[in-house]
C-alpha cells in the first residue's frame, strides 16, 4: 500500500458506506422495498462511485456492515463491489472489524481473507480488526498476512468521542492505547516490508491527533489507517504532521466528505462520478498542501 500511496502521491483511502443521504435521490428510491432491491441499487452505486476514484486514491475501505444488514443479497453485493474495486486497480481494505478467539477467530479470518471463491471477502487486501480481546483475536489473520502477502489493521485508537472511556484508562502510568499500539508493533515485527512497515497496521483517528502523532513517533513501522477525516472534525493539518518524509505513512479515510459530493451532482443533474472525482482530488490536493506546508 505504500507503494500505491506513494505512486499517486495521495494518501486517501475512499470509504464507501452505502446508506439514505449518500446515494442519489434517484438511487434510493429505486432501493425501496425489497432486500435484493436495496443490495442492486447499493452495487450499481459502487460501481460509479469507484469510477470517479480510479488514478486519484489508492484504496477503497468497503464497510461491510451496510450490506450484511440486507442479508445474502447484500453479502452478495458486498463482494461483488470488492472485485468491481480489484478490476478496476483499487486496494480494497474490508472494514469488518472482526475480534474473537479460537476457532471463532479462524472461521472469520477464513470468511474474510481466504479464496475469493469460497470466502465473504472477495480477496480484500486487508481487513479491520479488534485487538482487545488480545493476541488470539488476530493469530488466524497474521498467519495469512505471513502466507499471502494480505494485511490488518488493529483498533488502536479509534475517532469516536466515548473512545477515551476504555482507551484512555491508564495502566502502568499508560494509557491502555499507548499498550496496545505497542503490542500490535510488537505483533508486526516479522511482517515488516521493504517499505519499512508492517503488514500490520493500526486504526487511529484524525479526530485526535495529538495522539495521532504521537504513536507515529513511537512506533514509526506501523502503517496507520486514519478515520474521522472531513465530517467527524480532522484536518488536512491534523494528518500532515504525521506524515513520514515521502509524505507516505499514513492511509487517510474519508466516507462522508466525497460520498456528499456523488449525491449533490447527481441531484444537480450534473454527472457523480465526476463530482467524486472532484471531492477526492480537493481532499488529496488540500493534505499534500499541509504536508509541504508542515516541512517548509
Amino acid at each position: 500500500m505504500i507503494r500505491a500511496t506513494t505512486r499517486l502521491s495521495s494518501p486517501i483511502v475512499a470509504g464507501l458506506d452505502p446508506r439514505p443521504g449518500l446515494l442519489s435521490t434517484a438511487e434510493e428510491d429505486a432501493s425501496h422495498g425489497s432486500f435484493r432491491a436495496r443490495a442492486r441499487a447499493y452495487e450499481e452505486w459502487g460501481r460509479r462511485v469507484l469510477d470517479g476514484l480510479v488514478d486519484v486514491v489508492p484504496a477503497v475501505k468497503i464497510q461491510i456492515a451496510f450490506y450484511e444488514c440486507l442479508g445474502l443479497p447484500g453479502v452478495r453485493a458486498y463482494a461483488r463491489t470488492v472485485r468491481a474495486a480489484r478490476e478496476r486497480g483499487l486496494l480494497v481494505i474490508g472494514d469488518v472489524k472482526r475480534g474473537d478467539i479460537g476457532t471463532t477467530a479462524e472461521a472469520y479470518a477464513e470468511a474474510h481473507l481466504d479464496a475469493p471463491a469460497r470466502s465473504i471477502g472477495a480477496d480484500v487486501d486487508a481487513v479491520t480488526l479488534n485487538p482487545y480481546l488480545g493476541r488470539d483475536a488476530l493469530d488466524p489473520f497474521l498467519q495469512r498476512c505471513r502466507d499471502d502477502g494480505r494485511g490488518a489493521f488493529a483498533l488502536v485508537r479509534t475517532s469516536n468521542p466515548s473512545a477515551p472511556q476504555i482507551q484512555d484508562l491508564v495502566a502502568d502510568g499508560r494509557p491502555v492505547h499507548e499498550h496496545v499500539a505497542a503490542l500490535v508493533d510488537g505483533w508486526g515485527a516479522e511482517l515488516r516490508g521493504e517499505e519499512g512497515y508492517s503488514s500490520l497496521g493500526a486504526v487511529v483517528g484524525a479526530t485526535y491527533p495529538r495522539e495521532l502523532l504521537e504513536l507515529r513517533g513511537r512506533h514509526p513501522h506501523l502503517l496507520v489507517l486514519v478515520p474521522g477525516y472531513g465530517a467527524q472534525g480532522g484536518t488536512a493539518e491534523d494528518v500532515a504532521r504525521a506524515l513520514d518524509d515521502r509524505g507516505a505513512g499514513l492511509l487517510v479515510a474519508s466516507s462522508r466528505g466525497i460520498l456528499r459530493a456523488y449525491r449533490e451532482s447527481a441531484d444537480a443533474g450534473r454527472d457523480p462520478t465526476e463530482g467524486i472525482r472532484a471531492a477526492a482530488r480537493a481532499m488529496r490536493d488540500d493534505i499534500r498542501a499541509a504536508f509541504e506546508a508542515s516541512r517548509a
